[in-house]
């Protein structure tokens, strides 16, 4: 059996099962060395299981098709919707051997990265929450963030940076129940405070929220941002400048949530709704960039889908607040309610 490599965690997918399950008549056991698997009984008899953030709502294949970016890419775009264009990948030097293609690796990455042009988003294949991605702009900082994807994964995905807004929006068997614009890990300037002291204090206000992000100030990318900014943990921004110190939206790397499920138009509705369905998924986080306004009518070269998610976690943006933890209830509730059809 799999063993978590970290220490007894507290997840909040199942204390928000226990205390909303017997609503519906439903029990919720946890495995109580690690915390991390559990199994729902229903008044039916029924019995159904989750580990970490998944829940067995969604089939094998499609869930597995799903964590991996690049094949859910293919599929994507082989249905026609818009994917991140120019993305490709590698390969890392033993998996390169071992599947016939060593002429893909990290050298032809880079070549491939000057084709594009920098700077260039490098993000592993498999991974969440952000892990590994990172915008470089010269071949040093290349180097260095593709080597450290291929410490935790062994291809590599190069492609064109997309501007615009990120949204995240959470499909259940055909309706959207929950949408959020993601905005990157940032500090607002008072005008006195460095950048370092106003991230400690950031730092601070989450533990006080109860929010369980924490926020890895010696991240390298932090730094990189800052740099290409003109700026250190010393700078002084002033009062109300907004400082940016990462370049990917995850809630999990401290970035903010802004709720706009009420504000999706119908069109971007239908269109999570479809691509959920078109990837064999009936639980799915989209995440998507959108250049313009989600509330008005989605127009051909306006969205980009950036990936799909078959386990979309929300403990982080249950943490973000008493009316985002309440929204997660009710989503989590709608979910095993589905989990018992």
């Amino acid at each position: 059996m799999e063993k978590p490599k970290k220490k007894k965690e507290s997840l909040v997918l199942g204390r928000i099962l226990r205390k909303i399950a017997p609503r519906i008549g439903a029990t919720v056991l946890i495995e109580p060395e690690w915390g991390v698997v559990g199994q729902i009984t229903f008044k039916s008899g029924r019995r159904s299981y989750f580990r970490y953030n998944t829940l067995d709502l969604n089939p094998m294949g499609s869930s597995e098709i799903a964590k991996d970016k690049d094949y859910a890419n293919f599929f994507m775009r082989s249905m026609g919707y818009p994917t991140v264009p120019g993305s490709k990948t590698f390969f890392s030097k033993e998996w390169g051997r071992a599947i016939g293609s060593p002429r893909r690796n990290i050298d032809a990455a880079y070549r491939y990265a000057q084709t594009l042009g920098f700077p260039v988003f490098v993000k592993p294949s498999s991974g969440s929450q952000g892990t590994g991605v990172a915008l470089v702009h010269t071949k040093h900082e290349f180097y260095a963030a593709v080597r450290s994807v291929f410490k935790r994964d062994r291809i590599v995905i190069v492609e064109r940076p997309v501007r615009g807004s990120d949204y995240r929006l959470v499909v259940l068997d055909k309706q959207l129940i929950s949408a959020y614009e993601r905005i990157p890990l940032n500090v607002v300037g008072d005008g006195t405070s460095s950048i370092g002291k106003l991230l400690r204090k950031k730092e601070q206000d989450f533990v006080a929220a109860s929010r369980d992000t924490r926020i890895k100030t010696d991240d390298p990318r932090i730094a990189l941002k800052l740099k290409h900014q003109k700026l250190t943990f010393d700078s002084v921004p002033h009062k109300g400048e907004r400082v940016f110190l990462l370049d990917n939206a995850n809630l999990s790397t401290g970035g903010d949530a802004v709720e706009v499920t009420k504000n999706v138009h119908p069109g971007f509705k239908q269109l999570a709704i479809r691509l959920t369905k078109d990837m064999g998924l009936r639980l799915c986080g989209v995440d998507m960039i959108v250049r313009g306004d989600i509330s008005k009518k989605p127009e051909p070269g306006s969205y980009r889908i950036l990936e799909i998610n078959s386990a979309p976690g929300l403990d982080h943006y249950a943490h973000i607040g008493k009316t985002q933890a309440k929204i997660v209830e009710d989503l989590y509730l709608e979910v095993i309610q589905h989990l018992d059809k």
